[in-house]
């Protein structure tokens, strides 16, 4: 993953000339002490950046037309000390582009009762102060994140950070590449989609490159690359060692996939891919080794051709980044359907990313029953048990929908004879309500599986995209959910206006 240590969200404070230049610097120097100190939690990921406070329109509209331009900003926290007429920020919202946190607290935690005065009065007035500049942002439609509660509490802190994550995957979207190599599966409904559409609503790019143009590039790595490149394998992975030769000669053309693979994406700045196994003329064998650790690197993938989870999963890339747990490419397999212990195992061919491991995994090759290329390298693993979820991002014509379903990664039952990567879960609330619901909401079978990324922050980054959020958890109820269902549908056809 590239460094986000660029990052910054601009910490933006309102007031009024009406106050005096006293009160004023007071308000300053108040903010900019807050600034500092959510700068130095360390579960923030990105700086905090203190901007001077703003009192008059033009410096409203003069600190969001920087923010746009800021390439290392990737949002704004706003905070009223005192009151800001709303007026004045109409101009700056109105052409502000880039996520906003509206942090409702104020400098002092308690009143202090005996010595409370008009001068502490006009000061602090972030209670009513930020209900009129609450009020225009609703009046204006404008989608944001609102924090209340002082800013040194606990609760307050961890909202911020889950946000930020959110931004950094939007800030990371814009302008993003996807690249498929070659098309669609034939005859798959969910894995298509309105490529104008996603990149009108979330910034990314979908580009297709014929399958010959990848399989050239394998072609021009050379054999001292793919040497070093497999050495690196057996360093890094667990193998009989009874297998080491044989292993160094078949590896030799999967290390050409993944260093070809890997230029590629550099080249064209590319942030995640696709493969097809029905669509690979020129290329030995399906993609598997390579992908599992180009994942691992950070790239988004979604197999036969499915760009909507591969964006989808570098967002999560992007989220989960530095938190300890993983991101995967995933699908719900099959079931484990006894009475009372009804449970999914999730897998796929060969495409499982390594971060979610539970230990070092193993480096095998065996025949693939589908596709009917050579045998391809992949690894395999188990999963920890521990809290996880799945989301899935869906075209739903009108709208983009995102699913997310909480779920408990279980230990699972050796699989002596499955040689996938694989992860054993129970489904929040249990198995027949996921199912079921997922289906309503029409959940595609190719998932985004995280150990790291809260579900707060796929809700935020939902309502930064403006897109709808489905959540199936603990307190899902069918009928409640059904009706969730048909009320954003008549919101989304009614309100079109407001799906900016």
């Amino acid at each position: 993953m590239e460094n986000n240590n660029t990052y910054e969200l601009w910490f933006v404070t309102g007031s009024q000339h009406l106050y005096g230049k006293e009160t004023l610097k007071k308000v300053s120097a108040d903010a900019e002490e807050i600034a500092n100190a959510l700068n130095n939690e360390n579960s923030i990921p990105v700086s905090i950046s203190f901007k001077p406070i703003v009192t008059t329109p033009d410096e409203i509209y003069n600190t969001c037309r920087e923010a746009n331009a800021s390439p290392a900003c990737i949002g704004v926290i706003t905070w009223m000390h005192t009151f800001s007429p709303a007026k004045m920020w109409i101009s700056g919202l109105k052409i502000l582009h880039k996520p906003v946190v509206h942090l409702h607290t104020q400098f002092n935690r308690e009143i202090p009762w005996n010595d409370i005065d008009m001068d502490f009065m006009n000061l602090n007035q972030s209670a009513h102060g930020g209900r009129e500049f609450g009020y225009l942002m609703s009046r204006m439609r404008i989608e944001r994140k609102i924090i209340v509660g002082h800013w040194k509490d606990e609760s307050v802190i961890e909202k911020l950070q889950a946000w930020c994550r959110a931004a950094m995957a939007w800030h990371d979207m814009q302008n993003a590449r996807v690249v498929r190599f070659g098309d669609n599966m034939r005859e798959v409904a969910v894995t298509d989609g309105d490529k104008v559409e996603a990149q009108v609503r979330f910034g990314y790019d979908v580009l297709a490159y014929g399958v010959g143009e990848l399989a050239e590039a394998i072609q021009n790595v050379t054999e001292s690359e793919a040497s070093a490149m497999v050495e690196e394998y057996l360093d890094t992975y667990i193998f009989k060692a009874s297998e080491k030769e044989e292993l160094k000669s078949k590896l030799l053309y999967h290390a050409r996939i993944e260093i070809a693979m890997e230029k590629f994406l550099k080249e064209g700045d590319f942030k995640a891919f696709t493969t097809n196994f029905e669509d690979l003329s020129g290329v030995k064998q399906l993609p598997g080794l390579a992908v599992q650790r180009l994942m691992q690197k950070g790239y988004g993938f979604g197999a036969e051709g499915d760009w909507k989870t591969a964006a989808l999963l570098r967002a999560f890339k992007v989220m989960g980044a530095g938190l300890p747990g993983g991101e995967s490419f995933m699908e719900d397999y099959t079931y484990h359907l006894e009475k009372g212990n009804a449970r999914v195992l999730g897998a796929h061919m060969l495409e499982v990313c390594p971060s979610i491991a539970s230990s070092k995994p193993n480096l095998e090759i065996h025949p693939l029953s589908i596709g009917g290329k050579d045998d391809p390298a992949r690894l395999v693993f188990d999963v920890a048990p521990g809290p996880a979820l799945n989301a899935s991002l869906m075209d739903m014509g009108n709208r983009f929908r995102l699913l997310v379903n909480e779920v408990e990664a279980v230990a699972c039952n050796p699989l002596p004879k499955l040689p996938v990567a694989r992860v054993l879960w129970d489904p929040k609330p249990d198995l027949n309500r996921a199912a079921e619901a997922w289906i309503r909401a029409g959940g595609a079978h190719h998932t985004v599986f995280s150990k790291s990324v809260s579900t707060q922050t796929i809700k935020d980054f939902a309502e930064i995209a403006g897109i709808e959020f489905l959540l199936i958890d603990k307190e899902t109820k069918i009928d409640n959910f059904e009706k969730e269902i048909r009320w954003n549908e008549m919101y989304y056809m009614m309100n079109r206006a407001l799906y900016k």
